[in-house]
C-alpha cells in the first residue's frame, strides 16, 4: 500500500481516519463465502501505520477457507448511529499462518493485553488459540 491511500491528515476525513485506525478495538472484517455471500465478523486488530492491518484468527474459522478461494476483503468500523463516521477499507488478505504468535507481538499485546487475559486466562493459552495471523494489504479507504 502506498502512502497515497490514507486520506490527508490535514483533512477531518483522515483525520477520522487515523484515529479510528489507532483507537477502536474491533472492526468488522468481510470475506466472501463460497456462495458469493459476504460474511462480516468483528475482529480484533492492529494498523501497522505503514502498509497494513494485522488479524489474528482460530485456525478452524471459516474465514480461512473464504481468504483462500478469494482473498479480496473489506474491513470498516462502525457508524455513529446517524449514517456518519463511515470508514471502509478495502484490499487483499494474506494468510501468513504462525508468523509471529499473538503473544509476541508487542503492539498487539500492548493494545489487547486485558481483552487476551479475560479470553483465554494467559497471552500464551491466548495465541494457541488464535495462532493464525493474517494480513490485509490495503488498497483503498472511502468513507464520510
Amino acid at each position: 500500500m502506498s502512502s497515497t491511500v490514507l486520506p490527508d491528515p490535514a483533512s477531518p476525513f483522515g483525520e477520522r481516519v487515523r484515529h479510528r485506525l489507532r483507537e477502536e478495538r474491533v472492526v468488522w472484517f468481510t470475506t466472501v463465502g463460497r456462495d458469493g455471500t459476504p460474511q462480516p465478523n468483528p475482529v480484533w486488530f492492529l494498523w501497522d501505520w505503514a502498509t497494513s492491518v494485522l488479524i489474528y484468527s482460530r485456525p478452524q474459522a471459516r474465514r480461512l477457507d473464504h481468504l483462500r478461494a478469494n482473498p479480496r476483503v473489506s474491513l470498516h468500523f462502525d457508524g455513529n448511529g446517524r449514517g456518519g463516521d463511515i470508514v471502509v477499507l478495502t484490499g487483499r488478505a494474506v494468510i501468513l499462518g504462525s508468523a509471529t504468535p499473538p503473544h509476541r507481538a508487542g503492539a498487539y499485546v500492548g493494545k489487547y493485553r486485558n481483552d487476551m487475559l479475560r479470553v483465554s486466562g494467559t497471552l500464551e493459552a491466548f495465541s494457541s488459540a488464535y495462532p493464525t495471523e493474517l494480513r490485509v494489504e490495503v488498497t483503498r479507504i472511502r468513507g464520510h
